[in-house]
């Protein structure tokens, strides 16, 4: 069996039946006091954080701190992104049901559990193989399948499923790819951190229009670096 960083699924045992209903009203405190309480209004992004249940995406020793204010590591030096994070991104970048959203690093799955139920299709790529495969049997598990998982370059995005009506990039590039912005619809959005790989980077929304990129900063955030095999696109 090919080893995955100690976070197998079969490694993970089922919660009990009193972890689950702990569990659940953990949730709802984590989107009323860390989310809603902190300006985040969209209702079907809520919800949607009010749904996915996190623990099932953290490793198993970590579980008790699923619903916690912060980032838990998930091995291979990636990391879950802080409840918040999540639910701020997905909100800005305003899914729409029809949509069909790119997500440029997998990580756990937690983020493309979360759009699954806010958009039509989510195509998600992850450069650690390990995580990627974990991710993906990891939504089939728990029902998400409307999310296409593969292992690859995140610089090159998925060319042969473009346009896509949004992208979303859970790490930290130092300057936005031109392959993704290729691969936006005309009016499509991205949210991308950008900066450096040791320090603060900045959360953008991006738009794109006949005339160029419209930029705008909204967000001093700290994300994973982004890491490609070859020459950035």
């Amino acid at each position: 069996m090919l080893s995955m960083g100690g976070y197998e699924p079969e490694s993970r045992p089922p919660p009990s039946v009193a972890e689950i209903a702990a569990f659940s009203a953990a949730r709802e405190r984590m989107v009323r006091d860390q989310i809603a309480a902190r300006g985040v209004k969209n209702s079907r992004v809520l919800e949607a954080m009010a749904r996915v249940p996190r623990h099932a995406f953290v490793p198993a020793d970590q579980r008790s701190q699923s619903y916690e204010d912060g980032p838990l590591p998930i091995g291979h030096g990636q990391t879950i992104s802080q409840p918040y994070i999540v639910a701020f991104m997905t909100a800005a970048l305003d899914p729409k049901p029809g949509d069909r959203v790119l997500e440029i690093g997998t990580g756990s799955g937690y983020q493309a559990a979360v759009l699954a139920g806010l958009v039509a299709e989510v195509y998600s790529i992850e450069i650690v193989a390990p995580l990627a495969q974990r991710a993906e049997a990891d939504l089939q598990r728990l029902g998400y399948g409307n999310v296409k998982v593969r292992a690859g370059d995140g610089y090159r995005g998925w060319p042969e499923a473009a346009p896509f009506d949004a992208i979303i990039v859970t790490c930290a590039p130092e300057h936005v790819p031109q392959a993704l912005v290729n691969q936006l619809k005309a009016g499509g959005r991205m949210m991308v951190p950008v900066g450096p790989t040791d320090g603060v980077q900045e959360l953008y929304l991006l738009r794109k229009r006949p005339g160029g990129l419209e930029t705008r900063a909204v967000l001093p955030v700290r994300f994973v670096p982004m890491v490609t095999k070859g020459p950035p696109g």
